[in-house]
């Protein structure tokens, strides 16, 4: 698989990576079993950039990426957690020995001495203005704690403050067909800066994957049910904070759009790889399958023009009145 680079950071990272919050919890039960065979997939379909973080299960993702590569010493992958969520969405508590008190669990729970990537995890806006929390990322740099730093932003204002940081190697948003907010301003800003994006939701929860109807049941402890208008975190991080009956509508137009021999979480899939700026996308996976035919949208022929005009007339027609004003 393409491989491209942090640039800030000289790291590199497969074009289409795995994220693993659903590894972790909040879609449903995937057991460890499972769990380890969605990692095994990934890799030996060329996947080189796993993404977790403290809060997926209370570190459940952390500890399963560490038993997967300690069985696999031979493996390159670049890990990228998260670190902030897990206490008081607080300004004040995002200071240097909390930092070091996260960084250490995360090193335990990765069973690593280094973490190849640390991102603030959608830290409250205040955050990404202060002088003083980038002093303390680049001491744990400089502790050798971690090899590089980065941010996770619910809006792309608070993407666009992250990237004008002279040491913030990558910034990681909600970027999809049904979320093209970052393409007009934060993709050139990240370009420009050498800062890295990690397009995280690309399947808007799965409804790009145009299987959901309607009347599609989530688990009780699937975030597709108890966050569904952001009643435990950003709503943005559920459908991409689309409405859910809409989001089921445009997704049937979206599905009918995939070109011969894709399929539509593909076709999304592969929108967002050729986006001009996009290091490396993300998508979740509950079983090997979905690993293997996420992973395979890398080797997809480029997309027609015809496609990505049809796309965008989808979402100016559908979807961006809703989504814009707020993220």
């Amino acid at each position: 698989m393409d491989e491209r680079v942090f640039r800030r950071s000289g790291q590199w990272a497969s074009v289409i990576g795995l994220g693993t919050w659903q590894l972790g919890a909040d879609w449903g039960d995937v057991d460890d079993k499972e769990a380890l065979a969605v990692l095994e997939t990934a890799a030996e379909a060329g996947v080189t950039f796993f993404d977790t973080a403290d809060v997926y299960g209370d570190g459940r993702s952390e500890e399963t990426i560490a038993s997967f590569l300690r069985g696999r010493p031979d493996l390159h992958v670049l890990v990228a957690t998260k670190m902030g969520r897990r206490s008081e969405q607080l300004p004040g508590n995002y200071v240097l020995d909390n930092f070091r008190a996260w960084n250490d669990r995360s090193r335990r729970n990765l069973g690593i001495d280094r973490v190849d990537l640390v991102q603030l995890h959608c830290p409250p806006t205040p955050v990404y203005s202060s002088d003083a929390v980038f002093d303390a990322l680049d001491t744990l740099v400089e502790e050798e704690r971690i090899a590089a730093y980065g941010v996770s932003v619910e809006t792309c204002a608070q993407a666009l403050t992250a990237i004008a940081r002279p040491n913030v190697a990558s910034v990681q948003i909600i970027l999809n067909p049904f979320r093209m907010k970052p393409l007009y301003e934060v993709l050139p800003a990240a370009r420009a800066a050498g800062v890295g994006i990690i397009a995280r939701v690309p399947l808007a929860s799965g409804l790009l994957s145009g299987r959901y109807t309607k009347d599609t049941v989530f688990a009780a402890d699937d975030h597709r049910t108890f966050n569904r208008h952001g009643e435990a975190f950003d709503q943005g991080e559920t459908f991409s904070g689309v409405d859910y009956a809409t989001g089921v509508e445009a997704a049937a137009e979206f599905a009918a759009l995939a070109p011969e021999g894709y399929t539509p979480a593909q076709l999304a899939l592969r929108w967002i790889v050729e986006q001009d700026g996009v290091t490396t996308v993300i998508p979740g996976a509950r079983n090997p399958e979905q690993a293997r035919a996420n992973a395979a949208a890398a080797k997809l022929p480029p997309l027609p023009e015809a496609t990505f005009t049809a796309i965008r007339e989808l979402y100016e027609r559908r979807i961006r009145a809703e989504v814009e004003p707020r993220w």
